[in-house]
């Protein structure tokens, strides 16, 4: 469990499916992130062990949900994600419409970047899309610096990088 001044981030289980299924087909969620088609709770599961779950098993890290502390709303997602094509993981988060404008997309961020420093990885990717100008500010309040334009999932995206400090 990682736990900020608002959030708690915790591994995401199988009985999340429902609120994956609600997050992966919000608007937002398919413009700035794309669209994973699916359509169900099963679509939803499968998902997950595909993804974050065994992420968890392969390289110990992944995806989070994100809670509130207060009331333990689940209100998104948020952690490491390592890509056959990056050297390093990138940084992942997407939270539901009714959360943004907040800081809790900040937030997780930020705590997701200091369990990357202490998993003593050298450094982080970031992949947004160019339209995305609230990623864009974050990531660059993070310490990100955008290294330009990458041909990604056959669209053009902008990549960003954060070295961090090793031991």
């Amino acid at each position: 469990m990682i736990y900020t001044h608002r959030l708690i981030m915790r591994p995401l289980t199988l009985a999340d499916a429902p609120f994956m299924l609600q997050l992966l087909n919000d608007n937002s969620f398919i413009r700035n992130i794309g669209d994973r088609g699916v359509r169900s709770e099963a679509e939803a599961a499968a998902y997950l062990t595909a993804g974050p779950l065994a992420s968890y098993q392969q390289y110990g890290f992944g995806l989070r949900a994100i809670e509130l502390q207060q009331g333990g709303q689940l209100i998104g997602i948020c952690g490491l994600i390592q890509r056959e094509t990056l050297d390093a993981p990138d940084l992942g988060y997407a939270l539901l419409p009714d959360y943004t404008g907040q800081g809790y997309a900040l937030e997780a961020a930020k705590a997701a970047v200091q369990w990357a420093v202490a998993l003593d990885l050298a450094q982080l990717y970031a992949v947004v899309s160019l339209e995305n100008d609230a990623s864009k500010r974050l990531l660059a309040k993070l310490g990100f610096r955008n290294q330009g334009v990458i041909n990604w999932q056959q669209e053009e995206v902008l990549l960003y990088q954060l070295l961090l400090p090793t031991s």
